[in-house]
């Protein structure tokens, strides 16, 4: 078997990459290659997730994104998910007490109605990408931080662009950064002139709440306001719109999940939906101290990779017994995960009766293992 990579995967294996799991993880539950622990069994990515022995820096610094363009350093580095502890843990404490359940409690009406809105008037052959999947989470999110939703075309172009950092997407573009960085540039300037009004003409959005949170001497930076904006923006959008299409398509050879589910779809539905294809299939880590995973041990400063579509379908806890990874566990759980449950419930309830009888005519999927989802799904309704 050859040393497991992210990358050059065939156009067959990035459509279903389960196989490829299934055969790594069969031989065993973590692999090396190229100095990097790649995790696949559920119990090992338990461990790493949730043991403050692993964090998203090393102790030497690497992880940190110090090679990034200016710009892109700035904004990335203060995005949650990059933080360990004590920052991190001050940070998310003070956007846990802003972006409470009651804030999308309040927010589900409108999803419904963006929802509704995106699937009136469906023609015959679409692409479920383009007319739903994509514009739901993104419109979803301009009205959680109070964006106008006149701006939802460029903020969606800007998230793409600056997804092409992603350590993937790089590696296959050598202009990624400063693509991104160019993304980054704007995306900073215009969440910080957002965050400016905000602080003059508060409304009741998330970016008014941490503003306010700002001003009561809460220890929020103007550098995280636009971070915290910006990751919601990019990593909520794109993952939930992944779950979307990848959830039709998982429905559509599938004909007794998808009859019951159009009779409406529950939030266990929502998890296992989660769990079966993750939106994210790997996060990294880093040993901040010798640890040992699954027997093997792991010298501080070892790099890890947590296959999370090999753990949520690892046969020693699944389908009874194990945990949802699809969200990620310990102090880095999806900050927006109670949002991307709400607009999965919401959406896939919506759009599931409107599609009736459907064909899956094509499906497109970019050369990114990581961050997985179609960029194209076309189907016809059946008349």
């Amino acid at each position: 078997m050859k040393p497991f990579s992210l990358r050059d995967w065939s156009d067959e294996d990035l459509r279903n990459p389960f196989p490829v799991f299934a055969r790594y993880l069969a031989a065993g539950p973590v692999h090396f290659a190229d100095g990097t622990c790649y995790v696949f069994g559920h119990d090992a990515a338990v461990e790493v997730l949730t043991s403050p022995a692993f964090g998203r820096r090393s102790p030497s610094g690497g992880g940190s994104p110090v090679s990034m363009p200016s710009a892109l350093r700035t904004l990335v580095e203060n995005w949650l998910v990059f933080l360990d502890p004590p920052r991190h843990t001050e940070l998310r404490s003070v956007l846990n007490r802003e972006f409470s359940p009651s804030v999308v409690t309040n927010l589900r009406p409108r999803i419904a109605a963006i929802a509704a809105e995106l699937l009136a008037d469906l023609p015959a052959t679409f692409d479920l990408v383009e007319r739903f999947a994509a514009p739901l989470p993104i419109l979803v999110i301009s009205e959680l931080l109070g964006v106008p939703r006149a701006d939802w075309e460029w903020l969606r172009e800007m998230a793409v662009d600056l997804q092409q950092a992603s350590s993937v997407r790089a590696a296959a573009n050598p202009d990624a950064h400063a693509v991104a960085d160019r993304a980054a540039r704007e995306l900073t300037s215009y969440f910080l002139a957002l965050a400016e009004k905000r602080g003059a003409e508060p409304g009741d959005d998330l970016v008014s709440l941490m503003v306010s949170a700002q001003t009561r001497g809460e220890p929020l930076t103007s550098d995280e306001i636009v971070g915290t904006c910006v990751h919601l923006m990019t990593a909520g959008h794109e993952t939930t719109t992944n779950v979307l299409s990848k959830s039709v398509l998982a429905l559509s050879s599938r004909p007794a999940a998808l009859a019951e589910l159009r009779c409406g779809v529950t939030a266990a539905a929502v998890e296992e939906l989660v769990r079966f294809d993750p939106p994210v299939q790997a996060v990294g880590r880093w040993a901040h101290e010798d640890a040992v995973v699954a027997g093997f041990p792991l010298p501080a400063g070892t790099k890890v990779m947590v296959l999370l579509g090999a753990a949520n379908r690892d046969p020693a806890r699944f389908p009874t017994g194990g945990r949802n990874t699809g969200f990620g566990l310990g102090i880095h759980y999806c900050l927006g995960a109670t949002l991307a449950r709400a607009e999965l419930e919401i959406g896939l309830g919506l759009l599931l009766p409107a599609l009736g009888e459907f064909t899956v005519d094509s499906v497109k999927f970019p050369h990114d293992i990581v961050f997985h989802g179609p960029h194209s799904v076309v189907v016809t309704r059946a008349n």
